[in-house]
């Protein structure tokens, strides 16, 4: 596609090309703007501040420990298992500048999850919230983790409130399950240490692995997406020229309720945020949406990013609509479609859009946006960033025609560098220098593309990728399933849900068994919520299962 053809559609400000080599790493990025903007507040989290300065600090303390006391070098994984609190950036910044590739894990996952993770990216050492911690002591043995330091939500709130935090989490509302990891190291004590290290600067260039994000797999378990420093400053660079007119130096207040630990809220909050000095409210539990309104009603923020079902549930959120939207510039729509209902009431409510993007892990993780001149939603995916390139290709191979339905094919800086140790699955999608997204889209005379069905089965529920092929493996694992199908089904409350078909082998097998055997096997999201049993599965003459029929 000639990006020529498509200047009249790009907004005013917004260039053509980036350079991905502006920075050599997010390192240099990290120490540029944390000195840039010394004084300015970075993050915030339950009422307490951080300054980009004390992160600068905070964040090389931590890099001095990892270092001198732990003994990492360059290379090295470092998974990160907690929830939006100031210890995220800490740790995520100090584990960047030692030159360490940091492999982010979800906190909700069970140990057969989080086993393969570890396992996989051969991470040496982890910070785990100590709540999930119960999680890890299951699985750690079968594992090259070395070192553990838990950390509890209060620890970087001051010694008085962060204490009474974490002791009702603990001791009242009992959040925090017994667990044993003897040689496991406070976060604190962590932090306490490296500040009387000496931090050693580490060489680092765009080639490096900045992270390893696993992404779900549409055969097998789940895969390490190689993202490269070089992936990583080239997708701020075209998330931040996507926003150029929008966002003012210095007054900017984000709204992070997406988790950190997820690859659209890491560059678009955490990340592409730096160069603007702006300040990012970090919200730990954005499913109390009660708490979440009052938390919002406390800053004049400008910002927000989230998907489709975090701005319907605040929508109805009872004082939502009370709040003071002057200060609110945009919100960004990602992970999954924006619904037309969400997005025109979105606006009635702020009087602001809601501009929908495309993105996903391999691409670090933005493809498209909508242009931020935008009057109105639209229901499309916007235009490609900067330095991308899109065509749609069709069965036959060839690039199909102007309207016509074909899978998204990408091309541009941010396209990782393949998956971790699946050089099968790297070759399945990388295709001389193109991605095949596995999506398919449409693109009208302007450029502009829309999404309209997804070649590969993905269920998206909030956000988040569900592969049918991970929960099948679970079920079939049961004694009483023969054999089992997992589709998607439609949901006023997630988007969409997990329905699977199910075939006994045993009678008298009932839904709540198959419902019981995935509560200890699979994170909430990815549990079926509807169960169907049928006598065999629809099948192709070469025995595929037909979801396509199921759906």
């Amino acid at each position: 596609m000639e990006k020529i053809w498509l200047e009249k559609s790009y907004p005013p400000g917004v260039e053509f090309e980036i350079d991905p080599d502006k920075y050599s790493s997010l390192a240099e990025l990290f120490f540029k703007y944390t000195k840039l903007y010394n004084s300015n507040t970075a993050f915030i989290n339950m009422d307490v501040s951080i300054s980009y300065q004390e992160l600068a600090q905070q964040a090389t303390d931590f890099a001095a420990y990892l270092q001198k006391d732990l003994g990492y070098v360059k290379g090295d994984k470092f998974a990160i298992m907690i929830p939006n609190t100031l210890q995220y950036p800490i740790a995520l910044f100090g584990a960047l500048i030692a030159g360490l590739t940091v492999v982010n894990v979800n906190p909700l996952y069970t140990p057969r999850e989080l086993q393969h993770q570890l396992k996989d990216s051969g991470a040496k050492g982890i910070l785990i919230l100590e709540n999930f911690a119960h999680v890890l002591a299951k699985v750690i043995d079968d594992t090259d983790v070395e070192h553990v330091i838990t950390t509890g939500v209060g620890d970087r709130l001051g010694a008085l409130k962060g204490t009474l935090i974490n002791c009702v989490l603990k001791y009242v509302k009992k959040q925090v399950p017994a667990y044993s990891l003897p040689d496991a190291v406070k976060f604190n004590n962590a932090m306490a240490k490296g500040s009387k290290l000496s931090f050693s600067p580490v060489e680092i260039n765009g080639a490096d692995l900045a992270f390893l994000q696993y992404t779900g797999g549409t055969t097998g378990p789940s895969k390490g997406a190689m993202l490269t420093h070089r992936n990583m400053v080239a997708n701020i660079e075209q998330s931040n020229a996507a926003t150029k007119n929008v966002y003012v130096v210095g007054e900017e207040i984000m709204i992070t309720a997406l988790p950190l630990y997820h690859v659209y809220a890491l560059t678009s909050n955490c990340l592409a945020f730096m160069p603007f000095g702006g300040k990012n409210l970090l919200i730990t539990n954005p499913r109390d949406m009660a708490g979440f309104v009052k938390e919002l009603a406390k800053y004049p923020f400008t910002a927000i990013t989230g998907v489709n079902t975090l701005f319907n549930a605040l929508l109805h959120t009872p004082g939502f609509d009370k709040l003071d939207f002057s200060s609110l510039r945009v919100g960004f729509g990602g992970g999954m479609s924006v619904q037309r209902p969400v997005a025109e009431l979105w606006e009635k409510v702020t009087n602001t859009h809601l501009l929908e993007g495309y993105g996903l892990t391999e691409c670090a993780p933005l493809v498209s946006m909508s242009p931020y001149n935008q009057e109105t939603y639209n229901g499309t995916i916007g235009l490609p960033a900067s330095s991308t390139d899109v065509r749609l290709m069709g069965d036959d191979g060839k690039e199909v025609a102007i309207g016509e339905p074909g899978e998204m094919w990408v091309k541009g800086p941010q396209v990782m560098k393949g998956y971790h140790n699946r050089q099968d699955a790297t070759d399945e999608v990388l295709k001389d220098g193109w991605l095949a997204t596995g999506d398919i889209a449409t693109m009208d005379e302007n450029g502009f593309f829309t999404i309209v069905d997804r070649k590969k089965d993905m269920i998206i529920v909030s956000g988040f990728n569900v592969f049918p092929n991970e929960i099948e493996e679970v079920l079939v694992s049961h004694e009483g399933i023969l054999e089992a199908a997992a589709v998607a089904a439609p949901s006023e409350v997630t988007g969409e849900l997990v329905r699977v078909f199910v075939v006994r082998k045993n009678p008298s097998l009932t839904e709540q068994d198959v419902l019981d055997h995935c509560v200890e096997l699979l994170t909430n999201y990815k549990r079926p919520k509807e169960v169907v049993f049928l006598d065999e599965l629809p099948k192709t003459n070469v025995g595929k299962v037909l979801r396509k029929e199921l759906r």
